[in-house]
């Protein structure tokens, strides 16, 4: 399994996104301040850094920067708040491969997640499979049977949630929180209309919703 650390400080952030990774199929490790984030990446262990910038201890660009002393092949996405054009210039001259601002959406995460270990050659697998479903991780084309499906970037992360938890029934708040953000307005209906998506391209039986608690794939 491929794993990822991610340093940040403020837990209700890093409890999302471990909760995203883990669904997603990562093992993900925490790390609160910058020395243990630096000590922990120069360990080996992990295929990726998430890195925070205002971190205690060593903040992000100084974990960076000493990290990349030893290790420049460790892939590193900048996960912040700061939004300014020299802090994004700064990281990824310190040696980030990628700068993501918060407020941030999950599915983004994963797919720049997804895009910093195919450039590795670290993968957490190309294909899942449930019946005549078929998801290509890496073209990110749906199949169904011997029928390619279409599907926009929203409806492929939310039919991944259910391939990677076929027959668990899914809540209307985890699907919001693992494809849409920790961010998102909970009291939006965006996922029932992508729900409907999904069973027009996939086929109308292929999601059961369960009432009053959220959907399964069958």
């Amino acid at each position: 399994m491929t794993s990822i650390l991610m340093a940040e400080d403020e837990e209700r952030i890093s409890t999302f996104v471990e909760k995203g990774l883990r669904a997603a199929g990562f093992d993900c490790t925490i790390a609160t301040d910058g020395a243990t984030a630096l000590a922990l990446g120069q360990s080996g262990q992990f295929q990726l850094m998430i890195l925070d910038i205002g971190l205690p201890v060593l903040n992000g660009f100084e974990v960076l920067r000493r990290l990349r002393r030893t290790d420049a092949s460790l892939p590193v996405i900048m996960l912040t708040a700061r939004h300014s054009i020299d802090d994004t210039v700064a990281g990824l001259d310190d040696g980030a491969n990628d700068y993501l601002t918060k407020p941030f959406r999950l599915d983004e995460l994963l797919a720049r997640i997804r895009l910093r270990l195919r450039e590795s050659g670290a993968s957490e697998g190309s294909e899942l499979r449930h019946g005549s479903l078929r998801l290509d991780l890496r073209t990110r084309k749906g199949q169904v049977g011997d029928t390619v499906v279409e599907l926009s970037a929203r409806e492929f992360a939310l039919a991944e949630e259910f391939l990677k938890h076929p027959g668990q029934v899914l809540t209307h708040e985890q699907l919001l929180s693992r494809v849409w953000g920790y961010d998102f307005d909970p009291t939006s209906n965006v996922v029932e209309v992508y729900v409907r998506y999904l069973r027009t391209k996939l086929g109308p039986d292929v999601i059961e919703t369960i009432r009053g608690t959220g959907y399964r794939l069958r």
